[in-house]
């Protein structure tokens, strides 16, 4: 009994920190704690969303994967992009836009980022807690998960709530940046997941596409803290 309430704290702390991290960055005009838990709640659902989307996708485009082996890069990326990537970020705009379109409090830029990222946290932590009961070495991979998948989703709602926030106070409302709010968090996630998922392919490429995978983070953090400070003084 104690070890499963050690994996779901395990799951759950880095998505609680995250989730201190983005509201704290809102403290200047705050969201109603019912609000961000409804944010929250609403990720969850999109986990079980998502499967509407990936199963059909990963029947016409799915890849062969021998013993979690994939057989090419190209494989791991069309893989990448069909069963975790489209239908992951569009299950969570489908349940951001059910979110705001009826959310007074939806009156500032930063807010877009804020919701996104709630409910990019409540996706994540759903399947954290579903990765780490699955795993036997559950506090290797919590530690692996808390250090970049959950971090990731939170970074992909960066990027869908910065273009969802900019279409929606835009007078102009460009076709482009509408675009935008799905196919930035897609493309950043298929490339996150494709280069992970490549490193099975073969054992020589697994070094070189970890440094490709660690730089990408890296630049990612970087782009998500920079729309975050672009949103927070508007």
């Amino acid at each position: 009994m104690m070890e499963l309430i050690y994996i779901v704290i395990a799951a759950l702390l880095p998505v609680v920190l995250l989730f201190g991290y983005i509201c704290k960055k809102d403290s200047e005009q705050p969201e109603p704690t019912g609000w961000l838990m409804k944010a929250f709640f609403y990720g969850i659902l999109s986990t079980f969303l998502s499967f509407c989307f990936s199963t059909p996708l990963s029947a016409i485009f799915g890849t062969e994967v021998a013993n979690e082996q994939y057989s090419s890069v190209f494989d791991a990326f069309v893989d990448a992009f069909c069963s975790a990537a489209i239908p992951e970020e569009l299950a969570k705009l489908i349940m951001l836009w059910l979110l705001l379109k009826k959310n007074p409090h939806f009156d500032e830029q930063f807010d877009g980022i804020v919701y996104a990222v709630c409910v990019g946290l409540g996706f994540a932590g759903l399947e954290n807690v579903l990765y780490l009961f699955e795993s036997d070495d559950w506090v290797s991979l919590g530690i692996t998960r808390a250090m970049f998948s959950v971090p990731g989703h939170m970074l992909f709602g960066v990027l869908m709530g910065y273009y969802y926030s900019v279409y929606h106070f835009d007078v102009n409302r460009s076709f482009v940046t509408k675009l935008m709010i799905l196919l930035a968090p897609i493309t950043a996630h298929g490339i996150y997941d494709g280069l992970l998922f490549s490193m099975s392919v073969d054992d020589g490429l697994a070094a070189i596409l970890m440094l490709l995978f660690c730089f990408f983070c890296y630049k990612l953090m970087k782009k998500g803290k920079s729309r975050i400070k672009e949103l927070q003084g508007k």
